[in-house]
């Protein structure tokens, strides 16, 4: 049986093996895989595993052999479920891998944010500190977080898992969720009535919801008028959940403190953000921390993501159904 990696990179830049999938036939992994190198590539193969290239429709159709796409990430939406399921290939993903590295790189931006720990560690590296009359000097205000009020919109592993790593910062939780009052209060999370009271009393509103219709530029000029100027923007989820250009003008008018994301609408943006020009002190609007979508990538998580997708194709290959879509 032939199994091929379209493009293994992100996830294994050689620091990890994939040797375990060498157990199903013969293992062929790219690094990368460019739209016309794609059927070439898949020609033959019965497995075949994606992060990011797309498999529609007319991919499927010449290539009669597939039996089995493994999307090397949680969303799928780089596949044609529809047509999967009209061809009876099976389909699965990496459900939940990345949670505790997620929820950690929300931490990161929070406490850089309030801490300005680059801001500060930078100042020093230039010799400020040496050259300072006093012991201590700040170059930012420093936010302690006890007691303020931490928003959530969407409650799933990763949102349930910052939700309790705030906690005990001594932060209280909001969320907008579909899950009932009740579930929320044995987390010790009060339940929103909606977007309006969030984005109103949230000190910090973070996004762990998924990316629908509904959901994009769930964060626009409305939502972000109702926000507190003191307040801090977080997103780890997606980046159309932002309306890039309404947060970039909230940030240069004052009326938003901060932003800490890790995703863009555009990955890598080559055509630039409303947002990228603000990173950094240079900017109009200095508190931008833009990391490069790299929130799920601690060697830990992606270990876990070739793990489970090796007992994917296993489980298939046993007649099983695990992590199915």
């Amino acid at each position: 049986m032939k199994v091929v990696i379209l493009d293994g990179f992100t996830a294994n830049p050689g620091d990890l093996s994939w040797d375990g999938l060498k157990q199903f036939g013969e293992l062929k992994v790219y690094e990368r895989t460019k739209p016309e190198e794609l059927l070439e590539r898949a020609k033959g193969a019965e497995v075949l595993l994606t992060n990011k290239v797309i498999i529609d429709a007319d991919t499927m159709a010449a290539l009669p052999d597939l039996r089995y796409i493994g999307v090397l990430a949680t969303g799928y939406n780089v596949v044609d479920i529809a047509e999967a399921h009209r061809r009876g290939i099976a389909v699965t993903n990496i459900p939940a891998y990345s949670t505790i590295s997620v929820a950690q790189m929300v931490m990161a931006h929070l406490l850089n944010i309030t801490n300005q720990v680059a801001l500060h560690a930078e100042a020093v590296r230039k010799g400020e500190w040496q050259n300072c009359k006093d012991f201590s000097f700040t170059k930012a205000p420093l936010i302690e977080l006890d007691g303020l009020t931490f928003g959530i919109i969407g409650l799933g592993n990763i949102g349930k898992q910052v939700a309790k790593m705030v906690q005990t910062f001594g932060m209280k939780v909001l969320a907008v969720s579909s899950k009932s009052e009740a579930e929320l209060r044995q987390l010790n999370i009060r339940k929103a009535t909606g977007y309006e009271q969030l984005f109103s009393e949230a000190d910090v509103v973070s996004l762990h919801c998924p990316l629908t219709d509904e959901t994009h530029h769930l964060v626009n000029r409305e939502r972000l008028s109702l926000m507190k100027p003191t307040a801090i923007l977080i997103n780890t989820g997606r980046g159309p959940l932002l309306d890039e250009q309404a947060v970039s003008e909230a940030l240069s008018a004052g009326k938003l403190y901060a932003v800490g994301i890790d995703v863009l609408t555009e990955e890598p943006p080559r055509k630039g953000s409303p947002l990228l020009p603000l990173k950094g002190a240079g900017g109009s609007a200095p508190n931008c921390f833009i990391t490069p979508h790299i929130a799920w990538a601690s060697k830990a998580a992606r270990r876990r993501l070739i793990d489970i997708a090796t007992q994917n194709v296993a489980a298939f290959l046993q007649g099983k159904e695990l992590n199915r879509i």
